[in-house]
């Protein structure tokens, strides 16, 4: 659905291929691929890509998943505005979640916006732009379940040159009661192992040599298409891909896991012995109120199976506090599963009651002053554990890729247990000219509460 106002809204129209076009990318590394994606479509239309906001056109990639993701891309949307009113900016376009969730609120609210773009339209960036260049206020909308069309991904501009997310599937199925995502994203729609496979040599040709599997769900990739869960036959083909040395998994709900992949993960070299597995919560009663269909007892067991068949693997998991009905008991039970557990990384979010949720209009809704006291409780617990196993590391030696240099001579990396942006890093320092990207040996020599330190071999 397209609608269209035809008054002008931009008098001093430039030559479209003289346009400068700047981009803000919010929220999580699946949005960055569709931010990637429109990257690499305006630059092939030759337009000019502009660090600054002095551009012709601001392309605001955002967040809707939760509440205070959409307070920060209105707060995004209002201080680009000002560079419209001081006339540096002629158009600003929002694309992305939040666009795709308050489309009319958008417009009804926020004036300054000259295009709203949905999560299943952000294909047709370059026509948008077009068409807000010449005065019209417009917003693209198709169906949230419509399929992105395969090539467009062939044509994303990485804005890592030594990692990148290689985004499996769009959408989800799994109708947690808490969750936005399938009335944003649509139903789980997952991309061909040819198409991915294709995109991979692409970006491993560009100097990509780690790659990091995304998905809402990864551990259901699949099922849809091919009639089974087949995540482990797209690691097969991917660890083919010479250029590529690392292969990382987020977003594995444990539902989904099979001995397939476990078995895969313990004998590829190319995959690495770590996994994203967002728990939510350990205690049944309460994951069976989310709408999860996994018990305490599960999810012990799928551990006791990858720990047992996947050496020194490093477990990552998110969880929920203050879902509502979420008593003294079963956050005790949380805090016990913490401890028995002992994740190598962990991520809290404090229970938010979404519009249009079924949890939202759940009764025994918990007050903001216990979700937070109660997330304090559990990064207290748990840093206590990441300080004890990273001290373990110390006198080891410790493969890592290089992120970033700082100073004159000392440098981030990564080891195994490490995604980008989420977990720790490992600094050294060193003379050798190292390059972004590169693989280096290790040996540890200090750890903290969740980052190492070490001398270069």
């Amino acid at each position: 659905m397209t609608i269209t106002q035809q008054h002008n809204r931009h008098s001093d129209k430039l030559p479209v291929t003289d346009l400068k076009i700047s981009f803000v990318s919010l929220g999580c590394d699946k949005n960055l691929v569709d931010s990637e994606i429109m990257l690499g479509l305006v630059e092939r239309e030759g337009y000019v890509i502009a660090e600054e906001y002095e551009s012709d056109v601001i392309i605001i990639n955002t967040c809707g998943f939760l509440m205070d993701a959409t307070k920060e891309g209105i707060d995004h949307i209002l201080r680009l505005a000002s560079y419209k009113k001081s006339g540096a900016c002629k158009a600003l376009i929002v694309t992305g979640c939040m666009a795709q969730r308050y489309k009319k609120e958008i417009f009804e609210e926020l004036p300054e916006v000259d295009a709203v773009v949905g999560t299943t339209s952000f294909n047709r960036i370059v026509q948008v732009i077009k068409e807000v260049m010449a005065g019209k206020q417009v917003a693209y909308l198709t169906d949230k379940n419509t399929p992105m069309p395969e090539e467009m991904f062939m044509l994303r501009k990485p804005t890592n040159k030594h990692f990148a997310y290689l985004k499996i599937s769009e959408g989800c199925d799994q109708n947690c009661t808490y969750c936005t995502i399938p009335g944003i994203r649509g139903r789980y729609r997952s991309r061909t192992t040819e198409s991915l496979v294709q995109e991979a040599e692409i970006l491993a040709k560009q100097g990509v040599r780690e790659l990091i599997i995304v998905a809402q769900d990864t551990t259901r990739y699949g099922i849809d298409i091919y009639g089974k869960i087949s995540l482990h036959t797209l690691l097969q083909e991917l660890s083919d891909i010479t250029e590529l040395h690392w292969l990382r998994i987020l977003y594995a709900y444990p539902e989904h896991i099979t001995q397939e992949l476990i078995e895969e993960m313990g004998k590829n070299p190319k995959v690495l012995p770590y996994l994203d597995m967002p728990i939510q919560h350990s205690h049944t009663e309460i994951l069976q109120a989310m709408g999860r269909n996994m018990t305490g007892s599960r999810i012990r067991e799928i551990i006791a199976n990858l720990r047992s068949s996947v050496p020194n693997i490093a477990l990552r998991t998110t969880l929920i506090v203050g879902f509502p009905g979420e008593e003294e008991k079963h956050f005790l039970d949380l805090v016990e599963f913490i401890k028995e557990i002992r994740f190598d990384r962990l991520g809290v979010f404090t229970y938010s009651g979404e519009e249009g949720t079924v949890a939202a209009a759940m009764e025994n809704q918990i007050a903001e002053v216990v979700k937070h006291e109660r997330k304090d409780v559990i990064m207290q617990v748990q840093e206590e554990i990441s300080k004890q196993k990273l001290q373990e590391k110390v006198g080891s030696v410790m493969e890592a890729i290089v992120d970033k240099r700082y100073g004159a001579n000392s440098y981030f990396a990564r080891t195994y247990m490490d995604c980008y942006d989420i977990d720790g890093s490992l600094s050294f320092s060193t003379c050798k000219n190292i390059k972004i990207g590169d693989f280096v040996q290790v040996k540890i020599t200090h750890s903290l509460s969740h980052d190492l330190t070490g001398e270069l071999l």
